[in-house]
């Protein structure tokens, strides 16, 4: 299995390093890529972009998992065939909490598993739940940069859905504030469910583009021209933030020695 092109992300053992960054866009794979000392990309696939590179000595991947639990369990599935062992999701999210502003960043303690994919794995009673080490890494690094870099971030418990226009889903964010939950994304709990069982090390960082009680549309839709025209903007700037702190949390990783 290990040898074998894999039939989605297009890649062989060897390709991929053992940290990998997973991003939902395509896009913005090329745009870690722009802060890694240098890469190739590797393959470019349906929705799986894959590059492999360098950040400060160490070797680095990203793919990107397309949109939702389905194409993201793909991605992690293929991945751990070939080597990659880290997978820290950078993606990008809405605010469930006052006060969270465009460009802030997020690291998930844990997530609320209402995404479909995660449950055809195992039940719903399975905890959605970062690898410490990655947890640690990821605080230390925001830590770290976020006086430099002039950003603020926020620890807490997220939640992956799958149907960003539903209605019914819409109503259900009222009860999420209310118990404490953060942020909303769709592909946080399926990385981190299927790489615990796949014995992938996994964590999650993201980046909020939409604040709390505006509609979801607007934020991504502005985000996504800042990415593609302008690249100027707070989504963009929490984009490169993000990245940069994934990036570090990498480093301090690959140094060891985060939990004695």
């Amino acid at each position: 299995m290990e040898e074998t092109l894999q039939p989605h992300i297009l890649c062989r053992k060897g390709d991929v390093a053992k940290y990998v960054l997973m991003p939902g866009d395509p896009g913005r794979v090329l745009r870690i890529g722009e802060l890694l000392d240098e890469y190739k990309e590797i393959a470019f696939n349906r929705e799986f972009r894959t590059i492999t590179g360098t950040y400060k000595g160490t070797r680095v991947s990203a793919t990107s998992s397309g949109i939702g639990g389905p194409s993201t369990a793909i991605a992690v599935e293929e991945l751990a065939n070939v080597g990659a062992e880290v997978i820290i999701r950078v993606g990008s999210c809405g605010a469930l909490q006052p006060g969270m502003k465009i460009g802030d960043l997020v690291i998930s303690q844990g997530v609320v598993r209402e995404d479909g994919t995660s449950k055809q794995y195992v039940p719903i009673q399975y905890p959605a739940v970062p690898d410490p080490e990655v947890y640690v890494a990821l605080v230390r690094a925001a830590d770290s940069l976020k006086d430099e870099l002039d950003f603020k971030y926020r620890v807490g418990i997220t939640r992956s859905e799958d149907a960003l226009y539903s209605k019914e889903i819409r109503k259900l964010d009222h009860f999420w504030h209310e118990v404490g939950v953060i942020a909303a994304e769709m592909e946080a709990s399926t990385l981190l469910t299927v790489g615990r069982l796949r014995g992938i090390k996994a964590g999650c960082i993201i980046n909020v583009v939409d604040e709390f009680g505006e509609e979801p549309a607007e934020g991504i839709r502005e985000y996504a021209v800042q990415a593609a025209k302008t690249r100027e903007g707070r989504a963009i700037k929490g984009e490169r933030n993000m990245i940069k702190v994934a990036l570090e949390a990498i480093v301090l990783l690959d140094k060891g020695g985060l939990i004695v």
